[in-house]
C-alpha cells in the first residue's frame, strides 16, 4: 500500500524587507522538496499582506516574474485566501466575491518568511490557534529571535559572551537626540554598530565610526523599528556561523566563515556583492567546539524548534569567542549558509527539508500531550 502523500502549505513572500528572500528561499523548497512524499501548497503573501492560495501565487506577487510550473504542478487560478484561526478547521481558504471555498486540510505549514511577520512570531501565533504542526521555531522564540534587545537579554542570562549594548527607542531618539548620541558616545565609543530591534539580513545597520555619522544611522534604524539596538565593536574578528536542527536535543554543524564583500556583513554584501562563503570556517578545533557548544546553548535558550542559525565573532588574535545573534528562519536557498553547512556535515538539502517537516510533526505531537483545561476538584 502506497502512503499518502503528506500536504505542506509553504508560506512565502510577505511584509518585510525580506520579501524578496522568502520568494527564492520558497523557489529552492518547491524545488528540492521529494514529490513522492509532499503534495506541496503554494500560498503566497504580498508586501501588503494578501493572502493568495491556489493555482501559482508565486507568478502573482512576483508580477510574473517567477512561477513554479517548472516546480509542482499547479490547477486553476490562484484567489485571494486566508487560513482560519480556529482548531478542526485546518484548512485554507479560498474567498471570492461572494462566496468561500474550504480547501483540503494540510498536515503541515512551511512558512518559508523571513523577517517582520514571518519570523516574528506572529504568523507562528495563527499557526497555534489553527492548532495546525509548522516548521520552525514557536511564537516566544520567534519574538526573542527577531527582537535583538531581547535576544542580548536573553543570552546574557544564559551565561553567553556577547558584546556591550544600548537600547534606544525612537521617541527618545526624536525628543532628546543630543543626550542619546552623548550616551552611546559615553558608553559604547566608535565604531558601534546600530540596527533595528526587529529585522534581519542586515536590513537598516550601520557601521559608525564617528560621532558625526550617529546621528543619520540611528534616524536610518527608526525607519525600520521604533526599537534600536546599539552593539559596540567587536573587534578584529571572523565571522562565523553555525547551523542548529533540531527541537529538545538539537545537532549542530561544522561552523562556516563569512568575508565580507564590504566593509562589514550588510544586505548589499549578503545578496548583491560576491562575499566569500568559506567552509568549514579558518579556526582552531578547540574554537570550533566551543562555537558549536554555544550554538547549542543559545538555541536552548530561546526555546527554538526546527532550525536556527547561530552567528558568532572569533577574535583574530586570540580567538576569544562573542555570540553575535539566531536567526530563527535564516535563508533558506541552495545556496544560503545554513543549508550549505548541512550539505559539508552530510545533510543534503532535500533530506534537510524531510527533517524539518518531521520535527514540525514531532514538536506537534509533543505540545499536544499538554493539559489546556482545569476542573478544580
Amino acid at each position: 500500500m502506497v502512503a499518502k502523500r503528506k500536504r505542506v502549505a509553504v508560506v512565502f513572500g510577505g511584509r518585510s524587507g525580506e520579501h524578496e528572500v522568502s520568494i527564492l528561499s520558497a523557489a529552492s523548497v518547491f524545488q528540492a522538496a521529494n514529490k513522492e512524499l509532499y503534495e506541496l501548497v503554494p500560498v503566497g503573501i504580498t508586501k501588503e499582506g494578501c493572502w493568495y492560495v491556489g493555482g501559482d501565487p508565486m507568478a502573482i506577487i512576483t508580477d510574473g516574474h517567477m512561477r513554479l510550473t517548472e516546480s509542482i504542478p499547479t490547477t486553476g487560478e490562484s484567489q485571494p485566501g486566508t487560513l482560519l484561526p480556529q482548531p478542526g478547521e485546518n484548512s485554507l481558504v479560498a474567498i471570492g466575491e461572494k462566496t468561500k471555498q474550504m480547501l483540503s486540510p494540510v498536515d503541515v505549514v512551511f512558512p518559508v518568511l523571513h523577517g517582520t511577520y514571518g519570523e516574528d512570531g506572529t504568523i507562528q501565533g495563527l499557526l497555534e490557534l489553527a492548532d495546525i504542526p509548522y516548521v520552525g521555531a514557536g511564537v516566544v522564540a520567534s519574538a526573542v529571535g527577531m527582537d535583538k534587545a531581547l535576544m542580548h537579554a536573553i543570552f546574557r542570562d544564559a551565561g553567553l559572551p556577547g558584546v556591550e549594548f544600548l537600547v534606544v527607542k525612537r521617541y527618545e531618539l526624536e525628543k532628546q537626540p543630543q543626550e542619546v548620541l552623548k550616551r552611546i558616545e559615553a558608553k559604547l565609543g566608535f565604531p558601534c554598530f546600530v540596527k533595528p530591534a526587529n529585522l534581519g539580513s542586515s536590513v537598516g545597520i550601520s557601521k559608525v565610526n564617528s560621532c558625526s555619522q550617529l546621528l543619520p544611522a540611528l534616524q536610518l534604524a527608526a525607519t525600520y523599528d521604533r526599537k534600536i539596538v546599539v552593539e559596540a565593536s567587536a573587534g578584529d574578528v571572523r565571522e562565523i556561523e553555525v547551523s542548529v536542527l533540531g527541537n529538545d536535543d538539537p545537532i549542530v554543524s561544522i561552523p562556516g566563515e563569512i568575508v565580507p564583500a564590504g566593509e562589514f556583513y550588510d544586505y548589499k554584501a549578503k545578496y548583491l556583492d560576491d562575499s566569500e562563503l568559506i567552509v568549514p570556517a579558518r579556526i582552531s578545533p578547540t574554537a570550533v567546539q566551543q562555537v558549536q557548544q554555544m550554538a547549542k546553548q543559545a538555541f536552548l535558550a530561546c526555546d527554538c524548534a526546527g532550525l536556527a542559525r547561530v552567528d558568532f565573532f572569533v577574535r583574530k588574535d586570540d580567538e576569544a569567542v562573542i555570540v553575535n545573534e539566531i536567526n530563527t528562519m535564516p535563508g533558506f536557498t541552495r545556496i544560503s549558509m545554513y543549508p550549505k553547512l548541512w550539505e559539508a556535515s552530510g545533510i543534503p538539502y532535500s533530506e534537510l527539508i524531510d527533517r524539518l517537516i518531521n520535527l514540525a510533526l514531532e514538536r506537534h505531537a509533543d505540545k499536544s500531550r499538554s493539559t489546556t483545561s482545569y476542573e478544580p476538584m
